[in-house]
């Protein structure tokens, strides 16, 4: 476990930040992630304002402690080892949602299927794609978040963010946010999303809605919804699809203990009841390396990997 000099005085500081329900110790990730895996963060911390979290990101940055900011933990694997120092995580409270005109305005720790579902209570469209991803908006803008030929880079137009290095907020463009496939600036380190607008188009309330209903349809119909897992596993090689290369690998099915390539849909890996992060790493590294050896294509993983082996 990580410790400052004065480890009571660290925590008694953040308490009076935070209170003392929003600071745990040795707490598992495995509760914060949709996997459901990863060892304990020393300190997990929980802003329940934007002035918390700003108060808690210099108070732990004058006491050198590392930090790692966290979503909704739906694209991140968590060693079995844990993260060192604090995990910060930008929950529900840290968000909000604003309509102006055909424009929405979301905090990043707003779920995106709640902003798909206000935008079509408002006869908005654009985020359809968006309803069933399960990630926060912070997330998305991390991750560029896509579906269904939907991609974040389509609809958003500005974000402000707060300069982790000085921690003074601003507000950047699409232009200046670097989006592509999966990629964005925020993976630099040096921004973090407090809130995002996306520009969306006027349409017919139910017609949203119902598009917002066949997209979730499909997913269940197609994907181990019901499974724990970080979505699809591997990023889309140019030219191929993940899953279909894995499936004709003759990998759908394989396992190695709790974690499963799934035979539903071959590109998620699934946690089937006592899953490692471990296992998670060893099916990963098994899948890429047979993957290789049938079809050259090299697959990389999608999820963020952190923590301590």
């Amino acid at each position: 476990m990580y410790l400052p000099e004065n480890s009571n005085l660290f925590h008694n500081r953040l308490t009076e930040i935070l209170g003392s329900q929003n600071v745990k110790t040795s707490e598992p990730m495995s509760a914060h992630t949709t996997f459901r895996v990863g060892g304990p963060a020393d300190f997990f911390l929980t802003p329940r304002t934007e002035s918390a979290l700003l108060d808690t990101l210099r108070f732990v940055k004058e006491q050198e402690i590392p930090f790692l900011i966290i979503g909704n933990g739906s694209n991140l694997i968590v060693r079995d080892g844990g993260i060192r120092g604090a995990v910060i995580r930008l929950g529900r409270e840290i968000s909000g949602i604003r309509i102006a005109g055909n424009e929405l305005t979301a905090g990043a720790g707003q779920m995106l299927s709640s902003v798909a579902g206000s935008a079509a209570e408002a006869g908005l469209s654009g985020l359809e794609f968006a309803g069933g991803i399960p990630g926060s908006v912070g997330g998305a803008l991390y991750m560029n978040a896509g579906a269904y030929d939907g991609e974040i880079r389509d609809v958003v137009v500005s974000a402000r963010v707060c300069e982790l290095n000085t921690l003074k907020t601003k507000s950047i463009e699409t232009k200046d946010m670097a989006l592509a496939y999966r990629h964005s600036v925020f993976q630099n380190g040096e921004l973090l999303v407090l809130e995002a607008t996306f520009a969306l188009s006027y349409g017919d309330r139910d017609a949203i809605r119902a598009k917002i209903h066949d997209f979730a349809e499909r997913r269940n119909e197609k994907q181990p919804m019901k499974d724990p897992s970080a979505g699809s596993f591997f990023k889309r090689p140019e030219g191929a699809f993940a899953g279909k290369l894995i499936e004709d690998a003759g990998l759908k099915g394989f396992a190695v203990g709790g974690v499963m390539v799934s035979e539903k849909h071959a590109g998620f890996l699934i946690n089937t009841g006592n899953a490692t992060a471990s296992d998670v790493l060893t099916v990963m590294q098994i899948v890429q390396k047979k993957v290789k050896e049938t079809s050259g294509y090299e697959l990389l993983p999608e999820p963020r990997l952190v923590g301590e082996g």
